[in-house]
């Protein structure tokens, strides 16, 4: 999987499509991400001794492949590319050449 957490991302498919936001976890197994501000689920919580009871907006995870890396300093969407630079595996932009990491 190309997407690390922390990295900023940008969703090109599906109901949240356009919107970006930071990689709050990234799960590789499952080959999903749970991306900032995306995917918003509504997770009501009953009440306890301790707590009252509370509606929470969580962000749901969603599929590594509906989201493409976001470029600052580009300011568009990139392909990731894997390079081994001074014995070291790092991953570069596809449009600069840019190492990422």
């Amino acid at each position: 999987m190309r997407i690390k957490k922390n990295d900023t991302v940008v969703v090109i498919t599906g109901k949240d499509k356009g919107k970006h936001g930071k990689v709050l976890k990234a799960m590789p197994k499952e080959n999903k991400v749970v991306v900032e501000g995306v995917n918003v689920q509504t997770k009501h919580a009953k009440a306890t001794r301790n707590a009252a009871a509370e509606i929470k907006h969580i962000e749901g995870p969603i599929d590594a492949s509906n989201v493409m890396l976001y470029d600052a300093k580009a300011k568009e969407v990139i392909k990731v590319a894997y390079e081994v630079r001074n014995g070291k595996k790092v991953r570069v932009s596809k449009k600069t050449g840019n190492v990422i990491d």
